[in-house]
């Protein structure tokens, strides 16, 4: 009678043990996806739009430089004077860049 007794505790330890390690590890390998559009929308707050005539002249000059003909549809800046360019090329794409004060083109 006692053995049966400690056979069910046994069981009991075990069923629960694996209980909760699987509720652990079901969520553990549940990757966290990201919603289209959110990062933009991150990238979006961190910037003030700008005039146009506002772009300090290095960026005027690497744009007429780099990108020949292309139109400035908006103009952005951060905090850290980084800026954020919205234009469209010869051809029609549309493209974002991204600009320090100096003219330098940014990798984002």
């Amino acid at each position: 009678m006692f053995n049966l007794k400690i056979r069910k505790m046994r069981k009991l330890v075990f069923a629960t043990a694996l209980a909760i390690g699987s509720l652990t590890i079901g969520t553990a390998a549940t990757p966290i996806i990201f919603h289209d559009g959110i990062m933009e929308d991150i990238f979006l707050q961190d910037y003030t739009e700008v005039a146009a005539s506002d772009l300090p002249t290095p960026i005027v000059n690497a744009l007429a430089t780099d990108y020949e003909g292309a139109m400035l549809n908006k103009a952005y800046v951060d905090g850290e004077n980084n800026y954020k360019l919205e234009i469209t090329s010869q051809d029609g794409a549309s493209t974002v860049l991204y600009a320090d004060a100096e003219g330098n083109w940014l990798e984002m």
